[in-house]
């Protein structure tokens, strides 16, 4: 983590990511393109997504979040800043002079060598199935179907944990602390993923978050009752409702959002602790 001086208001308590452990290189020019950012905007052109536009442009890091390549062992030749995620990549290269990037774990060094397989050794950034990992190990990157590639657990400093094997299923705690059922099929990466210290980072002032495209916020309850549920009254008022709402009027605070009906809830063996 970098604490810097305090040379103007906005620079005290302002921290950011220490660049130092990452490789000084320029990204994988075939691995980059451009992405079309919907600034909030749905199909239809309209804004979906509030306080969302503008920004700094960047390109998108094409990541191997599946295992395209089985049994075929690759080697880790850098670590490299990505500034879609909160997460550091790692440029990997196989033994057919492919190229990927991947979510670097913890701890992961350039010149590891890394394999996704059946019968990957149990060592940082190797990706293998759930039902060989031993119970007690901690996973990143995890498939939620078979094939589908990793969909959860990707974040900086994230990871869930193998609490037992049950049948053709696994159950993980996720960092949210539910507990969880996964086929046994489903592909994992060993190990966190990298770069714990964003949780504590300080964005330090607005100007930075415009920088990322994140737009003003408004209180509710500085704007007019046509607005916001929350607006309205002479000077400043609580918002006058016993529990807060969203614009459009729906409950905001400590209500479930989860569909009751969805297929995988019978997956779920405890939800997350408040």
């Amino acid at each position: 983590m970098k604490i810097y001086k305090p040379t103007t208001p906005s620079r005290r308590g302002m921290t950011g990511i220490d660049f130092t452990q990452l490789t000084k290189k320029r990204p994988e020019k075939s691995l980059l393109k451009y992405v079309r950012r919907d600034v909030g905007r749905g199909s239809s052109g309209r804004i979906t997504v509030r306080h969302k536009g503008g920004g700094c442009k960047q390109l998108y890091r094409i990541i191997e979040f599946s295992q395209t390549k089985i049994d075929l062992p690759a080697q880790v030749t850098a670590l490299e800043y990505d500034p879609n995620r909160t997460a550091f990549i790692a440029l990997i290269e196989y033994a057919d002079k492919t190229k990927q990037y991947v979510i670097a774990p913890h701890d992961l060094k350039v010149g590891a060598d890394v394999i996704f397989s059946e019968t990957a050794p149990l060592t940082v950034g190797n990706r293998t199935k759930l039902k060989n990992i031993p119970v007690g190990s901690t996973v990143y990157n995890v498939e939620l179907m078979p094939g589908k590639g990793g969909k959860i657990v990707r974040s900086a400093g994230s990871s869930a944990q193998v609490l037992a094997h049950d049948g053709n299923h696994v159950n993980l705690k996720m960092p949210s602390s539910e507990i969880r059922q996964f086929l046994g099929e489903c592909f994992a990466s060993i190990g966190a993923v990298s770069n714990p210290e964003n949780r504590f980072y300080r964005v330090g002032k607005a100007g930075k978050n415009r920088h990322k495209g994140i737009r003003p916020t408004v209180r509710g309850s500085a704007m007019n009752p046509v607005d916001h549920p929350h607006g309205g009254g002479e000077g400043r008022q609580p918002i006058g409702l016993k529990h807060p709402k969203t614009p459009w009027g729906k409950p905001a605070l400590g209500v479930k959002t989860r569909n009751k009906k969805k297929w995988s809830n019978k997956l779920i063996i405890s939800r997350r602790k408040k």
